[in-house]
């Protein structure tokens, strides 16, 4: 493991609204298993953001045009995670409404270059073309890396031997989180631009003729 490098932030969304929530138990699995890949390389912070907690707050963004203390803190461990992973139920073969608000109210430029693995849940197998035709279309026009493993759960993947499968959840959500911390490690470290400040005096004196 390298020392003096700052450790890399990964920072899970999950836009389920139930309590418990496969949707977040999702992220939970995918989030963890990308920390394990990269335990041995580097030292990892993991966090997961629940939608659900700043629904109102995403609400009232909207609206206003400016976020409340909370949602602020929650976008700014978004746009400031080496990773990102965004978990979101099928609603009608699309994200949730709640889902895409969030990313509205973010700054359209803040994600441009991120790695993102996207993954969603749902009831049946057949919303899983909804990763391909809502998701990535979504954060490739934010300018983001979407990674090319997307994963999806169904009902039927949380039960029955469907983690044992040659192409099971278990598999799946290995092969996706492999693909995140590879490109994490490939990256050379952020580096965010030092901002001057420059005294009010020395503005004002700047201005006089």
């Amino acid at each position: 493991m390298e020392k003096n490098v700052k450790p890399l932030k990964i920072v899970a969304v999950s836009a389920g609204l139930s309590q418990p929530s496969s949707t977040r138990l999702l992220a939970d699995r995918l989030a963890e298993a990308t920390r394990r890949r990269l335990a041995e390389e580097r030292e990892v912070e993991v966090r997961v953001v629940e939608l659900r907690d700043v629904a109102t707050d995403v609400a009232k963004n909207m609206v206003t045009g400016f976020p409340g203390p909370v949602l602020r803190e929650v976008i700014e461990a978004v746009t400031e995670a080496d990773g990102l992973i965004a978990v979101t139920p099928i609603f009608t073969a699309s994200y949730s409404g709640l889902f895409k608000s969030f990313f509205d109210v973010i700054d359209s430029d803040a994600l441009a270059g991120k790695p993102v693995l996207i993954a969603a849940t749902g009831g049946t197998a057949r919303h899983s073309l909804a990763l391909e035709h809502a998701l990535r279309p979504m954060f490739v026009y934010l300018r983001a890396l979407v990674l090319p493993t997307a994963v999806y759960a169904a009902s039927e993947d949380w039960g029955g031997g469907g983690d044992a499968h040659t192409d099971g959840l278990a598999v799946r959500i290995d092969r996706a989180a492999g693909e995140l911390a590879d490109l994490l490690l490939r990256r050379p470290p952020a580096t965010r631009p030092v901002e001057t400040v420059v005294p009010f005096a020395e503005q004002l004196a700047a201005l006089r003729p």
